[in-house]
């Protein structure tokens, strides 16, 4: 193979909103799964995830036992989809969680799947 493949690396700053369940692997896998759906749904429903997911703004990962949420918009973004989430969770006791938020250089990532 004697193409050649040029990728140019494009530099962007993220705004990124981390979210783990707390004592997830404690959970038996039915719980888990439960536990996800409801994070799941509180996190679609906030008004900051729908604006910046419509705009083509916001990057989704799941990391297992949470997520986390990567803004191209401001650095409130996460800020505020953090308020909403707390906000919802009120009613959810049952849904304890960690979330932290980072803001830096990031760069777009070909996966191989």
């Amino acid at each position: 193979m004697s193409a050649e493949v040029k990728n140019e690396i494009q530099i962007e700053i993220a705004h990124v909103l981390f979210i783990d369940i707390v004592a997830y692997s404690r959970l038996l896998i039915n719980e888990q799964h439960e536990l996800l759906q409801e994070l799941n749904q509180i996190v679609r429903t906030t008004e900051t995830f729908r604006a910046a997911e419509a705009a083509g703004k916001l990057i989704r990962l799941p990391t297992g036992d949470g997520m986390a949420l990567a803004f191209a918009t401001t650095p409130e973004a996460p800020v505020q989809c953090a308020l909403e989430i707390s906000k919802a969770l009120k009613s959810h006791p049952e849904l304890r969680v960690r979330m932290g938020i980072h803001s830096g250089p990031v760069s777009g990532l070909s996966d191989v799947n």
